[in-house]
């Protein structure tokens, strides 16, 4: 049976049980089990290439001791054995990070996990579709990378879920033009699902891995963040797939709850879609300078992202227009980024790059740190010839990027071969600081185009809609903190 055909079954099995309410849950589901079968396919390479191999975990807990057989336990003895043996013990194990690094990655993959099926028969079912994906097969680890992309789809239908999703042309593109190289810390601090961290690994690993000793260094060099169960689980699991034998540099949690002072690591190569949109929960913004507070996380992101580059670090970051065109605490972190960094590049993206699940225009930030803006180049990206918007059926394709690639040229002699035309064009920082850095400047090449195409202004439409919310939530935090300061100066005059 093929991947596809496998997985497909499994998640018709999961549909049959009565504790598994949804798409979120059948890849919550999903994705602990395909853990513990990766973690055991590398566990048996290891086990040939280490003289002194020691598992990790209890051996009875590991996949080929539980779940291989196909005739082995089932029904109410294996939910048993699930419920009330392995989630405990491996919630539960001792696995200090210094002593068993691979110990630790399972005890943080387990610590929020849940097993949903009610019904041991069918996770009999379920485990037996899995056993039919040989992971050590390398043509099945590549094969699978195609299903895994399709798991990370699903996410879309599953709630808010979609948000960890970001197209792998996008995520092909900024790595390319990145660069990261061997020996360089690489984070990406909303990693979600690990797109960013994958595409790293591999272009390293494609460009510049010669020898065993550089492989090892690459494990290592893989930095991540994310703050909820289900994608860090996944992340985890598609960072073994690539090759890491101890994630344990992929960390659960939420990058913003740490005051922005207390930061000491810094990194060479940031590469990262943060959340935005939304708000963080109160007090996170307490984290940063007072001047510089707000509930968005989009805002907080860019701050850190600034804060923990490396002098001439380079940094790739996908944000809406809002932050474009923003104004308050927007203005204060634009003018910070081109006083501390080289914003070099705004590539402008069109509609629907993000549907279903946004229609938010966003764009891609390529900044340097160590040296203030001068100019920054916009590159307006085009829709390919015949398409008039992006949807699950027609995503957008790396090779769209060719023209941006072949325009890029190096920052190491200012981007010198760079030349205006119909999607390009420079704007200096004078004109940037007459404009209160306002970023969100318009294509001088292109005129106004009236559209009457139904389905375009029906995707404006709600686009408008979702830039009216997100301004009307910058707005209530603008007053939340107005408020806020008023009732402690109250306070402080009561006090006096």
């Amino acid at each position: 049976m093929s991947v596809s055909s496998a997985i497909k079954s499994i998640q018709d099995i999961m549909r049959k049980d009565a504790g598994v309410d949804g798409d979120a849950q059948r890849l919550g589901q999903m994705s602990w089990l395909l853990f513990l079968k990766v973690f055991d396919a590398q566990e048996e390479e290891l086990e040939l290439e280490l003289d002194n191999y020691k598992a990790p975990i209890p051996e009875q807990y590991l996949w080929r001791s539980w779940a291989q057989d196909a005739e082995g336990i089932t029904g109410e003895e294996l939910l048993d054995f699930v419920n009330d043996v392995l989630f405990p013990s491996l919630k539960n194990l001792t696995a200090p990070i210094a002593l068993n690094p691979r110990g630790h990655v399972v005890k943080a993959a387990f610590s929020d996990a849940f097993n949903y099926m009610k019904n041991g028969t069918l996770l009999r079912q379920v485990i037996n579709k899995l056993n039919e994906i040989d992971f050590t097969d390398s043509n099945e680890r590549h094969l699978f990378g195609d299903i895994y992309e399709q798991i990370l789809k699903d996410l879309q239908s599953a709630g808010n879920s979609g948000e960890f999703y970001t197209p792998r042309a996008i995520t092909k593109f900024i790595v390319e033009v990145t660069d990261p190289k061997l020996g360089e810390t690489i984070i990406d601090p909303a990693c979600g699902t690990g797109g960013f961290l994958a595409c790293s690994f591999d272009h390293v690993k494609d460009n510049y891995v010669k020898t065993t000793e550089d492989h090892q260094t690459l494990q290592k060099q893989i930095h991540g963040v994310e703050k909820k169960q289900l994608p860090h689980l996944l992340c985890t699991t598609n960072m073994m797939l690539h090759g890491i034998e101890v994630p344990v540099q992929v960390k659960h949690g939420n990058t913003l709850n740490k005051p922005l002072s207390s930061w000491d690591q810094e990194f060479d190569v940031i590469v990262t879609n943060p959340p935005f949109g939304g708000t963080e929960e109160d007090g996170i913004e307490k984290n940063f300078p007072s001047e510089m507070q707000t509930r968005e996380t989009a805002d907080l992101f860019l701050q850190l992202i600034i804060e923990v580059l490396k002098n001439g670090g380079r940094a790739a970051v996908v944000l809406p227009d809002g932050t474009l065109f923003g104004e308050g605490v927007k203005t204060k972190i634009k003018k910070m980024l081109t006083e501390e960094c080289n914003l070099h590049t705004i590539v402008r993206l069109p509609n629907g790059v993000f549907n279903p699940y946004t229609g938010i225009k966003t764009n891609i930030l390529f900044f340097t740190k160590g040296q203030p803006t001068k100019d920054v180049w916009f590159y307006e990206h085009p829709y390919p010839e015949g398409v008039k918007n992006y949807n699950k059926t027609k995503p957008m394709k790396f090779e769209e990027f060719s023209t941006e690639l072949d325009w890029w040229g190096n920052e190491q002699d200012g981007f010198a071969s760079r030349i205006e035309n119909n999607q390009a064009w420079k704007v200096s920082i004078d004109e940037i600081i007459k404009r209160n850095f306002n970023l969100d400047i318009k294509n001088p090449y292109q005129g106004e185009v009236i559209n009457h195409d139904p389905q375009e202004l029906l995707a404006n439409y709600k686009q408008q809609q979702e830039e009216i919310s997100e301004l009307r939530n910058q707005l209530k935090d603008i007053l939340g903190n107005a408020l806020s300061s008023s009732n402690s100066s109250i306070e402080s005059n009561e006090a006096k």
